[in-house]
């Protein structure tokens, strides 16, 4: 079992009436890349916070590498929280706004000019040390926040959705910097994003959130492929809730709701007597793949359940795939997901 380098026990936070946060429990391992993920509102920021010492908890604890840290100032936590404004002084250079937190640790003039250029090194940004946050990019401001939180050498860093600003590509770029800066430094980081994909290429573990609670915590791998609740599973990716339909699975019919990834939908190369049949209401191209969306009826033809699949873009040419068409379509039993038809519901008016 891996040993917990930051525990959050059972820390609930109220604000008046509102509960923020309901007894909330996460065990991080040092070394750890922890991505706190879930809609607006679902209480990670408030977490982070708590983390950082900027929110007091209304009951629970907070232990950093057996040190409690409930009670203490941020300024005795040793802990850096980059902001997802970057927080950057304006009338400060780059040099500056990251040397600035360190004239705090009491640090001489050249250990500080010395901690400053390997911080500017160290995010491939020393050219630019003399310009001002006005003069730069917002993905040059994100990086001098970056190294500025680094450079403090902190037991926790702190990212509050650190790349929602910046466009897609500058997104990307960033991902993998500050995923190579983590494993270089060793660093135990939590960050706060509700992108799924920031998550997803990101996290070591995610701890899925929504209205206050921890819903599901575990590596990218398990909560894609194996969602805990409709929640979880409609939240990460596309899915497919099947509610309406009696699917035999063996020797039993299956009462109970059923999901399943559009990637995993399959159409079969001809008509089939076990296959499901479809028709293609609409595709989207996208790059390597169309998101085909697909409607088949019951035999009654008076319920009506809609589907998505997703398709290589080779595979739909070599299909002649187009609108109208009529195909057969196979849920492979080893990805059917068995879900509680109650919490289907309550999935869907979230989602």
């Amino acid at each position: 079992m891996t040993k917990s380098y930051l525990s959050i026990q059972g820390v609930s936070k109220r604000f008046g009436l509102f509960a923020a946060l309901e007894h909330v429990s996460i065990d991080i391992a040092k070394n750890e890349f922890v991505c706190l993920l879930g809609p607006s509102g679902c209480g990670k920021t408030t977490l982070l916070r708590m983390i950082a010492g900027l929110e007091q908890p209304t009951t629970g604890s907070m232990i950093v590498a057996g040190r409690e840290i409930t009670s203490l100032p941020p300024a005795k936590r040793n802990i850096a929280m980059m902001f997802q404004s970057y927080a950057l002084f304006p009338n400060l250079t780059a040099a500056e706004n990251i040397g600035f937190g360190l004239q705090e640790k009491k640090l001489s003039k050249q250990e500080i000019a010395a901690k400053v250029e390997e911080a500017l090194d160290m995010v491939d940004l020393y050219p630019i040390a003399n310009k001002y946050p006005a003069q730069l990019s917002g993905g040059q401001q994100q990086r001098i926040a970056l190294a500025r939180a680094i450079s403090l050498s902190p037991d926790v860093l702190l990212l509050d959705e650190p790349l929602s600003a910046l466009d897609a590509k500058v997104r990307q770029k960033l991902r993998r910097e500050i995923r190579r800066l983590h494993e270089k430094f060793g660093m135990t980081t939590v960050m706060v994003t509700h992108d799924q994909d920031e998550a997803l290429t990101m996290a070591d573990k995610i701890v899925v959130m929504n209205h206050g609670e921890v819903v599901q915590v575990g590596t990218p791998e398990a909560i894609y492929n194996k969602p805990a609740t409709p929640f979880v599973a409609d939240f990460i990716g596309a899915i497919n809730f099947i509610e309406s339909r009696r699917i035999e699975i063996g020797q039993s019919e299956v009462q109970n709701l059923l999901a399943i990834r559009p990637e995993h939908v399959r159409i079969m190369p001809h008509e089939s007597e076990c296959g499901i049949p479809a028709t293609i209401q609409e595709s989207e191209f996208r790059g390597a793949f169309y998101r085909i969306y697909l409607e088949w009826q019951e035999e009654n033809g008076q319920t009506t359940e809609q589907l998505t699949l997703d398709l290589p873009a080779s595979q739909v040419s070599k299909l002649g795939i187009h609108r109208g068409q009529r195909v057969w379509l196979e849920l492979p039993m080893e990805h059917l997901l068995r879900l509680e038809q109650d919490q289907a519901a309550s999935a869907k008016e979230q989602g």
